[in-house]
C-alpha cells in the first residue's frame, strides 16, 4: 500500500507540476520528459531564423557550420531545416520516459538476472547440503539466552537460525518463509493471541536490524551500473548491520529487562565486535592507494572464500544430493531457476519506480524540494553528498521498491562509486522494510498489538543511518 500510494502521489504531483510550469512558461517542451536522455541540452525557446535580426557574425556561423550549430555560453543555438532557430541549456536530469524503460531492461535488469542466476544458485547447494540445519544447532544456546520466554529447544530456534542465517546470506526470499515459520511457531506459546509476545518482538527487531554478509542483490546493482568493484559495499555492509543488530538486541534487552550479562552472549557478541574493530582500525592506518587496494582486495576476498566454502562443502557432503536423487549441478541450477524467477518479479516494480523517479526529476520537482532540504542541512555544515543519499534512508523503511528505486537513480545519477552512491547502496542493504516487516508477520499470525515494536525499529534504521554514514567515511 505505501508504495502504491507512495507511486501514485509521485507522478499525480509531479506531472500536475510540468503542467504548472508550461503554463507559466517556466518549461518550453515535453519532448525531453517523454523521449529524451539523460544530460541531454534542455529545449528552451524556438524561433524563426530571420537574419536580419541577427548578428552577422553569428549568421555566418551557423550558416557555415558542418551540423548548424553554434555553442557560446553553455548556449547551444542550432539552425533547423526548416529554417528554425533552437534554443537549448542547462541539461536534462534524468532519461525520459520511453528511454528509461528501454535502459532499465537492457542496463540494468538483464544483468541483474545473471548475478541473481549465480549467486541464488550457490546458496541453494548450502541449503540442500544441510549446512543451515548444523548452524541451527551451533547457534541454539545463544538464542535460548536472548528468548527466555521460550521453552527450550523450542522449534522455532530452527527456524530462526536459518532466517537469520538468510539474511546473513543475503538471501532474502528465502528469509522470509523461515521467518513465518518462527512467527507461527512462537505463536503457538504465546499466552496472549492478539498481542505481540517478548519472543515475537525481540525476533522481529533483530530480524529487522539484519545483519548481512552478502548484499547479493546490492552487488548485483552495482556491477549492472559500472562501480568500479561491485563488492566493495560487503565490509560497510556488515559493520552497519552489526551496530544495528547490536542496537536492536540492547534496546529489546532494556525494554524486557533480559540479562545480557552472561558468557555465551557477550562472547559471541565480543567475538564479532572484536574482529570488526581490529579490522576497522587497520583500515583507518593505511593512506592512500594502500587503503584503496586493501578494501578491495578484502572485499573480493570475502566473496570468493565464501564461494569456495560452499563449493567445497557441498562437494564434501556429496551423498546428501545423492541420497535425495540429485547432484551438486542439479542443486546449483534449482537454486539458479529462483534466482531467474526473483528477477522476474522485481522488473515491474523497477520500471513502474524509475519512469515516476524519471518524471519527478525531469520536472524540477526533485531540485526544488532537494535544494531546500539542502539549505537546512547546509545550515549543519551537513556534506552535501550525505545529503543526496537521505532519499534512499527516508524510503527504506516504507517501500524497497520505492527505496531501490532512489538508489538506481543516485548511482546514475552521482555515479556507483561517488559518496552518495555508497551510502544509498549501504542504506538499501542494512536496513529493512520496517512497516512492512510488520504488516507481514504479525498479520500472518492475526497479532492486532504490536506494542512497542514499530518504535525500536525505526529508533534502529537511524542508528544504521548514522553509522552508515559514519562507516562510509571512514572505510571510503
Amino acid at each position: 500500500m505505501a508504495l502504491s500510494r507512495f507511486w501514485s502521489w509521485l507522478l499525480i504531483t509531479s506531472i500536475c507540476f510540468v503542467f504548472y510550469l508550461m503554463g507559466t512558461g517556466k518549461m518550453y517542451t515535453l519532448n525531453g520528459l517523454v523521449n529524451g536522455k539523460q544530460s541531454d541540452p534542455v529545449l528552451q525557446k524556438e524561433m524563426s531564423f530571420d537574419t536580419a535580426q541577427f548578428d552577422s557574425v553569428f549568421v555566418q556561423q551557423i550558416q557555415s557550420s558542418e551540423n548548424k550549430q553554434v555553442v557560446a555560453n553553455d548556449t547551444i543555438y542550432q539552425l533547423t531545416n526548416k529554417q528554425t532557430l533552437e534554443v537549448y541549456y542547462g541539461k536534462q536530469a534524468a532519461d525520459g520516459m520511453f528511454t528509461t524503460c528501454k535502459n532499465t531492461m537492457t542496463d540494468l535488469w538483464l544483468p541483474l538476472i545473471g548475478y541473481l542466476t549465480f549467486f541464488c544458485g550457490l546458496l541453494n547447494l548450502l541449503k540442500d547440503a544441510k549446512a543451515i540445519d548444523k548452524i541451527a544447532v551451533k547457534l541454539a544456546p545463544f538464542f535460548e539466552r536472548i528468548f527466555p520466554e521460550l521453552p527450550k529447544n523450542h522449534e522455532a530456534f530452527g527456524y530462526m537460525t536459518m532466517n537469520f542465517a538468510a539474511n546473513f546470506l543475503g538471501l532474502d526470499n528465502a528469509a522470509t518463509p523461515f521467518g513465518l515459520k518462527a512467527m507461527e511457531s512462537m505463536q503457538q506459546v504465546n499466552t496472549n493471541k492478539d498481542k505481540a509476545s517478548n519472543s515475537q518482538i525481540m525476533f522481529l527487531c533483530l530480524h529487522a536490524a539484519g545483519l548481512t554478509l552478502i548484499p547479493t542483490s546490492i552487488i548485483g546493482y552495482r556491477a549492472a551500473q559500472h562501480a568500479s568493484n561491485p563488492a566493495d559495499i560487503m565490509v560497510p555492509t556488515i559493520v552497519t548491520s552489526f551496530i544495528g543488530t547490536l542496537a536492536a538486541l540492547l534496546f529489546v534487552s532494556i525494554k524486557q529487562k533480559i540479562n545480557l550479562l552472561n558468557g555465551v552472549v557477550i562472547g559471541a557478541v565480543s567475538i564479532v565486535a572484536g574482529l570488526i574493530v581490529l579490522l576497522m582500525v587497520y583500515i583507518q592506518q593505511l593512506i592512500g592507494l594502500e587503503k584503496i587496494h586493501f578494501t578491495g582486495n578484502l572485499s573480493n576476498v570475502v566473496l570468493l572464500s565464501i564461494v569456495l566454502l560452499i563449493v567445497a562443502y557441498a562437494v564434501f557432503n556429496e551423498k546428501l544430493f545423492s541420497a535425495n536423487n540429485s547432484n551438486l549441478f542439479d542443486s546449483f541450477i534449482e537454486g539458479a531457476k529462483d534466482g531467474f524467477t526473483t528477477g522476474v518479479r522485481v522488473l515491474p516494480y523497477m520500471i513502474a519506480m524509475l519512469v515516476a523517479l524519471s518524471v519527478f526529476r525531469n520536472s524540477s520537482l526533485m531540485e526544488l524540494l532537494m535544494s531546500g532540504l539542502t539549505s537546512l542541512m547546509t545550515t549543519f555544515h551537513v556534506d552535501p553528498q550525505i545529503v543526496q543519499s537521505i532519499p534512499v534512508a527516508l524510503m527504506r523503511p516504507f517501500s524497497a521498491g520505492g527505496a531501490r528505486g532512489f538508489m538506481l537513480d543516485a548511482m546514475k545519477t552521482y555515479g556507483p562509486d561517488s559518496l552518495t552512491g555508497q551510502l544509498s547502496c549501504l542504506f538499501q542493504g542494512a536496513a529493512e522494510t520496517t512497516f512492512y516487516v510488520v504488516a507481514l508477520y504479525f498479520g500472518s499470525v492475526k497479532v492486532k498489538d504490536a506494542r512497542y515494536t514499530l518504535g525500536i525499529m525505526l529508533l534502529v534504521d537511524l542508528v544504521c543511518v548514522i553509522a552508515g554514514i559514519g562507516v562510509c567515511k571512514i572505510y571510503f
